[in-house]
């Protein structure tokens, strides 16, 4: 997760503290320190910069931690505020944080490696909501899946059906489909009509992560767990806590890690990496694969107790191939994005282009399609897509394409039985996709050639 400049404000009037605290934090070079004698001088610098965090002395030669606290408040909600008092008085903490203190120390010889604890979970913290904010922003803060499923087929309605019911409640939901065919763009859609959608959204691809790294992915580290890990590491479920995990290509996943997955999953918990203290979450779980599952636990590759934990509520994705229609739909969406994304004049595909995408199988599924139109975007000459702009890949034979094992009146009836499964059974939009007569249609449902159903 990339981050952002960080910058603390010490208000302490001990000189020699202040430096032994503001030391400590320039450790982490990423972190701008800025040191104040006084509540007043700190209130002062605000209208220059805005701190990160706070760290703020009970006792201060113009105010007391309450006074200096509630105008720091007043000016600052977001702003967490750590108050360090050489008071060890309880009642004394307890009326701190409940007037918005985010933690209270107490100085003694280990206060400074407590304040650089709470810095990096703070920034951790604040870099997850700007990470979430940025995802907000890109899917809409009221994400619609009518808008980014693009497609009028009755697999993608079924589908859109099953992702309102699934955005219902927490059951754990798992994907199933082919490469490219949106799993990642589904789980969003969920977490997002869903109660946490203002909560973190989280995913994290199992294949993409080395097998030695993927338990401190998964559950987070503490320090000095193994070489290298020289500060403590939240993990991808604390990351996720009050929304949504997504694991992408779940099946890839280590038999030890799918024993330690289990536990977490059956008791709401967790152990960081060299850990001793289970740690409880809240996260939604969604898990995605290309392959089936059901044989992997057959073949003994995966977990069958894990399989069933993780089951929930399946949701399969129909390949591009089986949405009829949808080729074109998404091929002018992806067309009409790229373009103003890239400032280019408006362009169309010719009714040749058109053909000949609807008749290719798209083994990518919806991802290969959006990089075939965004380079024919690219090549096209004018404002129109011819089929010479559209590369596909050669000898790849479509459920359009003869198989020589059939003949012609059996192809035919073949292409317009799929096509009116895509669009409903609506014959007029079929004939008009497949360029014949209606009457054509007509004929060959009373011949029982093809149905509506």
């Amino acid at each position: 997760m990339p981050l952002f400049p960080f910058t603390i404000f010490i208000v302490e009037d001990n000189a020699w503290y202040s430096e032994l605290l503001a030391h400590k934090l320039a450790q982490n070079s990423d972190y701008v320190v800025r040191q104040f004698t006084s509540g007043r001088e700190c209130l002062k610098h605000l209208s220059e910069e805005t701190p990160n965090l706070i760290t703020l002395d009970y006792s201060l030669p113009d105010g007391t931690g309450e006074q200096v606290l509630a105008q720091l408040r007043e000016r600052l909600p977001e702003v967490p505020i750590i108050v360090i008092s050489a008071q060890e008085n309880v009642s004394t903490a307890v009326s701190m944080l409940k007037q918005g203190a985010y933690d209270y120390f107490v100085k003694d010889e280990e206060t400074a490696d407590r304040l650089w604890f709470s810095a990096l979970k703070v920034r951790e913290q604040q870099e997850l909501r700007r990470e979430n904010a940025r995802l907000r922003q890109q899917v809409g803060q009221k994400f619609d899946p009518a808008q980014a499923l693009i497609g009028s087929s009755t697999k993608i309605q079924e589908l859109l059906t099953l992702i309102d019911k699934a955005s219902r409640t927490n059951i754990t939901v798992s994907l199933s489909g082919e490469t490219g065919t949106g799993k990642e763009l589904v789980a969003k859609a969920i977490h997002f009509k869903s109660m946490r959608r203002d909560q973190p959204f989280v995913a994290l691809n199992v294949a993409a992560i080395p097998r030695e790294l993927l338990e401190s992915e998964l559950f987070g580290h503490e320090k000095g767990a193994f070489s290298g890990a020289v500060n403590r590491r939240v993990g991808h479920f604390e990351q996720a806590n009050g929304g949504t995990l997504f694991l992408d290509e779940i099946a890839e996943l280590d038999p030890n890690l799918q024993a330690k997955l289990l536990r977490a999953l059956q008791e709401r918990e967790l152990l960081r990496v060299g850990g001793s203290k289970p740690i409880p979450f809240d996260a939604r779980l969604m898990v995605a694969t290309h392959r089936d599952l059901s044989l992997e636990v057959k073949e003994g590759r995966f977990r069958q107790d894990l399989y069933y934990r993780m089951l929930g509520l399946p949701i399969v994705l129909p390949p591009l191939r089986e949405r009829g229609h949808d080729v074109m739909l998404l091929a002018d969406a992806f067309l009409r994005e790229f373009c103003a994304q890239n400032t280019l004049p408006p362009l169309r595909f010719s009714e040749q282009a058109r053909h000949k995408l609807l008749q290719y199988s798209f083994p990518g599924n919806v991802r290969e399609l959006k990089a075939v139109v965004e380079l024919a975007a690219v090549l096209a000459e004018g404002d129109v897509i011819q089929p010479k702009d559209l590369s596909l890949r050669n000898g790849v034979a479509t459920e359009s394409e003869p198989t020589g094992q059939e003949s012609l009146r059996e192809q035919v009836s073949r292409i317009v039985q799929q096509s009116l499964d895509a669009n409903n059974g609506n014959i007029l939009q079929v004939a008009h996709l497949l360029k014949i007569g209606k009457s054509t249609i007509y004929r060959m449902i009373q011949n029982n050639e093809v149905r509506v159903r």
